[in-house]
């Protein structure tokens, strides 16, 4: 149970004290891609009586279909504190998270505070719980696309930088933090939260109706989504991403769940999309991943949907010229297409003549939230008999 306070004019949740003592793990979430990665941590933190884990949502993402129903379709409960950031730019949002975040960390004290994948959200939740002395642990950790051009690297090596616990998906995460002299005892390898998600509702997302709802009639059709600020910001990109697109769609039919943002930039840059671009308005979870699953080319620049495609073995060109995700690259289905018109078109052409197979990357099997709850107990412990108390 709950009541309510108001904090900085906005409702947020307080949690009413539990009679029990159990270890409290705040958990932290704002953006549609952290979703995915906290509904398998909470369905394994419940399953523990000795948790009580505190979810956070700070408001990153703020509307219906960014959030909301994210929510209902992962089965993730209703937050414990709502911080309703909302937008912003990328000083005054982080700045805003984490000034309404401390006031819910220092009464909660948290054994650590979790923060998934690479979004604002991520980074100031990080910040706030490590000068507030509380243990930082990131899932997601040891990403690097080696590009600091992009918000998210940034985020990404800030995160690290400060987090006591670091869950990597991949080896390449690994080295990544080994190099950056992170020891290999804050390092654990537990696979894909990602995945976990995408092996829990596959089954359910595939019972979907969206196919009908779009009226989607070709049994071959393409699936695009574009949002990152390089490519949505830069008229000049995105007018070569949307050419390669318009020349694609002559064989593929595509459709496009448009964000808001790329909306109004095509809308402002007057760039003209082709009518067989279909686009359509952002979609739920299980929508989307019915789509993905069904689909015979994705095209993206994305994070989360390369390692997506990879497990469905969707072909996938990423509009982008780097990857932090390589694995998708060495053993799945990912291709890199950069963003100029003809190096897109040239991938296209690469997968229709040599589509890659793909395999499944190690420890990708859904179990990832189970591996987890196990280093963070072990990591819990550790430090527990390491703590003066404890000495004494």
């Amino acid at each position: 149970m709950s009541d309510t306070r108001e904090t900085s004019g906005r409702a947020i949740d307080t949690p009413v004290e539990h009679s029990s003592q159990p270890v409290t793990l705040a958990v932290v979430a704002g953006a549609r891609p952290n979703f995915m990665k906290v509904a398998p941590l909470m369905r394994a933190f419940v399953t523990d009586p000795g948790l009580r884990p505190v979810l956070i949502h700070t408001g990153q993402h703020y509307d219906e279909n960014m959030s909301g129903r994210f929510f209902r379709e992962l089965g993730i409960p209703h937050p414990d504190y709502h911080l309703g950031v909302g937008g912003g730019t990328h000083a005054e949002q982080t700045a805003e998270i984490m000034r309404r975040m401390e006031p819910v960390v220092v009464p909660e004290q948290p054994a650590a505070l979790i923060v998934v994948g690479d979004v604002n959200s991520t980074m100031a939740g990080a910040i706030v719980a490590s000068k507030l002395g509380t243990a930082v642990i990131h899932a997601e950790a040891g990403l690097r696309s080696f590009d600091k051009t992009m918000p998210e690297e940034i985020n990404r090596i800030v995160t690290d930088a400060v987090s006591d616990l670091l869950l990597v998906t991949e080896e390449s995460g690994r080295a990544n933090l080994l190099r950056e002299g992170k020891s290999p005892q804050q390092i654990a390898v537990v696979g894909n939260l990602m995945i976990d998600s995408l092996q829990t509702h596959l089954k359910q997302a595939l019972l979907s109706d969206i196919a009908d709802r779009l009226r989607i009639q070709d049994s071959r059709f393409g699936l695009v989504t574009l949002h990152r600020p390089a490519n949505v910001d830069d008229a000049g990109h995105l007018a070569e991403i949307v050419s390669a697109l318009t020349a694609i769609a002559e064989d593929l039919p595509l459709y496009w769940p448009m964000h808001p943002r790329t909306r109004s930039r095509i809308d402002a840059s007057g760039i003209h999309v082709s009518d067989r671009i279909h686009i359509i308005e952002p979609l739920g979870y299980l929508d989307f991943l019915c789509l993905e699953s069904k689909a015979s080319l994705i095209l993206t620049d994305s994070g989360g949907i390369q390692e997506e495609s990879t497990v469905l073995g969707v072909p996938c060109l990423t509009l982008r010229d780097n990857t932090e995700r390589p694995i998708t690259i060495e053993c799945g289905t990912n291709r890199l297409a950069g963003t100029r018109a003809d190096t897109i078109l040239r991938a296209w052409r690469e997968t229709r003549t040599s589509p890659k197979r793909g395999v499944i990357p190690p420890l990708w099997d859904g179990h990832a939230g189970e591996r987890c709850l196990t280093a963070i107990k072990h990591f819990l412990a550790t430090r527990r008999q390491h703590s003066p108390s404890h000495r004494a």
